[in-house]
């Protein structure tokens, strides 16, 4: 599933080819994705596009009415293309565009969504969020009472939606290594200092990969659409078994939650 990182950068690449354009039409060929597509959704004709943003790892397509929110879940990506362009197995949405292109949500597994949000109101999945984890509302205070009331293990705890949104696997693991902490430590015995670390080590992590994400822009309409991992150096994850790039210890891997967790038994704790 696109972390974070990979959600913005597909909000900051369908930007400039939505805003300021008109949604002349939905065009629906699979309505039933992860939840069936809305009436509202499909209904939406000659709309001017006032904004495209992200909230967690949901797109916001802002419209006056209300707004569309798209989720790419396991497998969806998004094209921007010429109308003409033919619709293939799994193009199961289209966006159609008064410049005379469109934005197609292609998803082979269709676990992704598309959604409605009237003007005024809060959809049900964006309910009871926590804050977007690259603004001053993720800070090491609030992380560390959230943490005081919780025995699981601080990674889970840093991958709930509701201390902080986006932070997924890959970058849980990537963040708590930089940050000297193990992923499996009980997230009450955290001091303030090491929710201090934790919270920087985040922050660096995701606006890394965002930064590194970002030279994919230009190429975004021509590329596949598909978010995908940028190409970066990954100091834990998929490393198990291998030496750690800083002291050389043996990685070890573990399962929280069902996911894979590698840490540093010489670089944590």
């Amino acid at each position: 599933m696109p972390e974070l990182p990979e959600v913005e950068v597909s909000c900051l690449g369908i930007r400039p080819h939505l805003i300021g354009q008109r949604l002349q039409q939905v065009v629906v060929r699979q309505r039933q994705l992860r939840w069936p597509v809305p009436d509202e959704v499909m209904a939406l004709k000659d709309e001017p596009i006032l904004g495209v943003s992200r909230r967690a790892k949901y797109l916001l397509i802002e419209l006056a009415q209300g707004a569309i929110l798209l989720h790419l879940g396991m497998s969806g990506h998004l094209k921007v293309l010429p109308q003409s362009t033919v619709a293939g197995k799994h193009d199961h949405v289209d966006f159609v565009l008064s410049s005379g292109q469109l934005l197609r949500l292609n998803d082979t597994r269709r676990f992704g969504a598309v959604l409605w949000q009237a003007k005024d109101e809060a959809h049900p999945m964006l309910q009871a969020l926590g804050p977007e984890p690259l603004t001053d509302a993720f800070e090491a205070e609030r992380l560390w009472q959230q943490a005081q009331k919780r025995s699981s293990a601080i990674k889970l705890v840093l991958m709930d939606n509701k201390v902080v949104v986006g932070v997924g696997n890959i970058y849980a693991n990537e963040a708590l290594f930089k940050a000297g902490i193990l992923p499996t430590r009980p997230a009450k015995s955290l001091s303030v200092p090491e929710c201090e670390r934790l919270v920087q080590e985040v922050k660096q992590t995701l606006a890394q990969a965002i930064a590194q994400g970002g030279t994919t822009l230009r190429d975004f309409s021509q590329s596949d659409g598909k978010p995908g991992y940028f190409k970066q150096e990954l100091l834990v994850y998929g490393r198990g078994g291998l030496l750690c790039l800083r002291c050389d210890a043996q990685l070890e891997e573990t399962r929280l939650g069902q996911r894979s967790t590698v840490f540093c038994p010489g670089c944590q704790s």
